[in-house]
């Protein structure tokens, strides 16, 4: 154990001596910090039901409502949009090159790994299927859970190509560029829920797709050119808790901000004005502690794993629910086992689900090695082969929609 420590604690130094002074540990730390929610609260809220031999998917909150409250704190895209603003227009303003190639530079390393996850799942359904005897609701179980987080990197994708619009509305307006936002999304809201919602088209909420989350990104464009400091971060803190306060007591807001099975409202698909208060007080939190936390991944220890984490960050969003999966598919043949297979239906089920998350990291972890170079640019893979994956990609996406 000694020597296990002693090599860990070389690793980090080594790291540390890596990292270039002008390394925004903070932001890196934040990152890490909402990336790691992602799988946190998936694994979480993942249960499963057995019948027939096959998985189908469960939620526990839809039995203990009494849990909702721990959306809050898991449910970290807010921070994660604010650092991608935050990032974003640092990278931008460094490019060398057009406008043009730096966006199509940033699609491409946001669509490697997407297109990897998607086209060797494909590959592996009719292998589990036809060659290990995997039930079909099994595999649609599987395409469902696998494509649910890839939702996220194509509205990131969209709002990353709008940076340069998010930049010119920085220099005119500051932090007020966030307002028409939070005011567009409110206005939807009004309509879907107010008075008239009976007579409101259903795809209406989908006009929130794109304001909702672009609102914490453009927070962290204006943070990034110091257009808020500690008074517009007070505020924000101040203004978005009291909101939040407000639409969960005054106007009876779901309390989960992720979906719950049977509830005719969701907070998060697509983003309700409950997502954007929470982004808010998030996001004026992270920027007044942003240089105690800068001063806390000073230590080696520390800043080692925040390193690794954003080193993984694609990898973490589009495998970790396939790491889940290395783990239920095959215990769904051993029966209902608690916290993996079977129903999440009690206070033991929460409980015997803690105790797999371990399993579930270290599965992420060897998946890790085997996912990280599809995050590397395809130098070496030939037109058709890319072709191939596309087709591959596109046929596994189908099957998950379908489903």
């Amino acid at each position: 154990m000694r020597r296990l420590l002693a090599k860990l604690a070389r690793l980090g130094a080594r790291v540390d001596e890596r990292t270039p002074a002008h390394r925004d540990r903070a932001v890196d730390g934040l990152r890490a910090l909402a990336l790691l929610a992602v799988p946190t609260g998936h694994w979480l809220v993942g249960g499963f039901t057995l019948d027939g031999g096959g998985l189908h998917n469960a939620s526990p909150l839809a039995t203990f409502g009494a849990l909702a409250p721990a959306s809050w704190v898991l449910q970290m895209l807010g921070i994660f949009f604010l650092v991608g603003g935050y990032s974003s227009v640092l990278s931008y303003r460094r490019r060398k090159g057009s406008v043009r190639e730096w966006t199509a530079g940033r699609l491409r390393r946001l669509g490697r790994p997407v297109l990897g996850v998607t086209a060797v799942w494909a590959l592996l359904l009719p292998v589990l299927h036809y060659g290990l005897g995997v039930p079909g609701d099994t595999l649609h179980t599987a395409a469902t859970l696998v494509v649910q987080p890839l939702w996220f990197v194509g509205v990131y994708a969209v709002i990353t190509a709008l940076t340069p619009y998010c930049v010119r509305a920085s220099e005119r307006l500051g932090a007020r560029a966030a307002v028409p936002l939070i005011g567009a999304v409110a206005v939807v809201d009004l309509l879907r829920y107010g008075p008239f919602a009976d007579a409101m088209p259903s795809w209406l909420s989908l006009l929130n797709l794109l304001p909702g989350w672009m609102f914490a990104y453009q927070l962290g464009v204006s943070w990034a050119d110091r257009r808020i400091g500690r008074r517009g971060a007070w505020l924000l803190l101040a203004g978005g808790t009291a909101l939040f306060a407000v639409l969960l007591l005054a106007f009876h807001y779901p309390m989960s901000m992720v979906g719950v099975p049977g509830e005719a409202r969701t907070n998060s698909h697509p983003p309700s004005l409950l997502v954007l208060a929470l982004a808010a007080a998030q996001s004026g939190a992270a920027i007044l502690l942003r240089d105690r936390l800068a001063r806390l991944l000073r230590r080696p220890a520390l800043w080692a794993p925040v390193v690794i984490v954003n080193l993984s960050a694609m990898t973490i969003l589009c495998w970790h629910q396939t790491a889940m999966l290395a783990a239920a598919v095959p215990g769904s043949y051993f029966g209902e086992i608690p916290g993996l297979t079977a129903a999440p239906d009690t206070g033991g089920w929460v409980l015997a689900r803690l105790a797999w998350m371990p399993l579930f990291a270290g599965l992420l972890a060897a998946i890790a090695g085997f996912a990280r170079p599809l995050e590397s640019p395809w130098d070496r893979t030939g037109t058709a082969r890319r072709a191939a994956a596309a087709v591959l990609a596109a046929g596994f996406g189908y099957f998950a929609l379908a489903a």
